[in-house]
């Protein structure tokens, strides 16, 4: 600047013709001036690199002292694999092929409760009984029917002997060996008729035997599993199908994962693609699974469709009704340059711009174009290359710089 200076102020004084002595006079005061100046603005150039000030070098470079350089982190481009994947929320649910509610086959009412919720239990284990008039009903017709085919038995034997004697027609004979014929029949469907109930053979001969009811009905668990619901008392009267019912059961060894995806994304997803589910109540945990049912419809409303997959649990640790974000795989990954969250800037405009730099001082802002963003990174789909030093942490303070909001 002060070559400058002397150079004017020359050029002023030849132009006015003034004398020459006065203008050497004028001159030497100047360029002493000039040289003040010129040692004033280099002397500030080593303060403003000790004190670490950042400026704007013009409208798309910033340049960074000492002390704005920490607040930056300057790393090379790198390549990651990004997998196709559609994200949904959804929660978890009892497998439905491996869970039932237990109603009791005939009407009745509550005698003995043999389960609590969170009880394990076997296939065939009692979970309650009930006193029930259609199995008193079935089991006195049974006692009744044992009754008359002692009857017809004892008369057929002494139609025979009366026969043997000619004591009575062949007719009578047998009328009786019919009669005794039909008793059979209709305790045969006596018998059965019980059993419907689940009453065993011994049971049944035992009230045979005796000639005395058994009015209590026991209800047993289908399947092994865990109680998962009991509704019912003691007292209660239940019914087939009367909801609610009295005690649910389910293999808890798997859960369904019910979710529901957005109706762009339903053509994309199959059954048999894997997922990964995380849930609020384990954080930094993932559970796989894999798609088991795609929905045939989509819910007009709100424009979802459902999705459910089935989850290994083999340490019993997701309960129906937990929130579930999950991500499902759509196809292969694919490989681009990526960038973690805190080096890339959207701009006002919906740009998106990210931070270069050679030298790791002067930096120069680029427009970028993103694709996916996973696991804490963004896909640079155009804009940046693998390898370039780019800025992955402090990229908003450079735009603050740029734009005057820091110095």
């Amino acid at each position: 600047m002060g070559r400058a200076v002397v150079s004017l102020v020359h050029r002023w004084f030849w132009s006015h013709r003034l004398p020459l002595a006065g203008a050497a006079a004028t001159l030497a005061a100047l360029t002493a001036v000039a040289g003040l100046h010129h040692s004033a603005h280099a002397s500030a150039e080593p303060e403003r690199a000790v004190t670490g000030a950042a400026r704007a070098v013009d409208a798309d470079s910033v340049e960074l002292g000492a002390s704005q350089l920490t607040e930056i982190s300057v790393a090379p481009a790198e390549v990651r694999a990004f997998p196709i994947e559609k994200s949904a929320v959804g929660s978890i649910d009892f497998d439905e092929d491996l869970a039932t509610q237990v109603f009791p086959p005939y009407p009745g009412r509550i005698v003995g409760l043999y389960a609590r919720i969170g009880d394990r239990v076997t296939r065939g284990r009692t979970l309650f009984t009930i006193e029930s008039p259609d199995l008193i009903q079935a089991e006195s017709t049974l006692i009744a029917a044992a009754g008359v085919l002692d009857l017809t038995d004892r008369a057929l034997a002494r139609a025979r002997e009366l026969y043997r004697v000619q004591g009575i027609a062949q007719k009578d004979l047998q009328q009786a060996a019919s009669d005794q014929q039909t008793a059979e029949a209709s305790l045969e469907a006596a018998r059965n008729a019980v059993a419907v109930f689940g009453k065993s053979a011994e049971e049944i001969d035992r009230m045979v035997r005796t000639r005395k009811v058994d009015p209590l009905l026991i209800v047993r668990s289908p399947l092994r599993g865990r109680v998962t619901a009991r509704s019912a008392s003691p007292g209660d009267f239940v019914a087939p199908g009367a909801q609610p019912a009295p005690v649910a059961v389910a293999d808890v060894s798997h859960v369904w994962m019910v979710a529901n995806v957005a109706e762009a994304d339903m053509p994309a997803i199959r059954v048999g693609e894997p997922i990964e589910a995380h849930l609020l109540a384990y954080p930094g945990r993932m559970f796989r699974g894999v798609i088991s049912t795609v929905g045939a419809t989509v819910d007009p409303q709100t424009h979802r469709g459902t999705v459910r997959a089935t989850l290994e649990d083999p340490r019993r640790e997701l309960l129906p009704g937990m929130f579930v974000s999950l991500s499902i795989e759509t196809g292969a990954p694919v490989t681009a340059v990526a960038l973690p969250l805190d080096g890339v800037v959207r701009e006002g405009d919906g740009t998106m711009t990210v931070w270069t730099t050679t030298d790791r001082r002067r930096f120069t802002k680029r427009v970028v174009r993103v694709g996916l963003e996973q696991d804490g990174y963004d896909q640079i789909l155009e804009g940046l290359a693998a390898g370039e030093l780019v800025v992955t942490r402090g990229a908003v303070f450079l735009d603050n710089i740029l734009t005057g909001g820091l110095s």
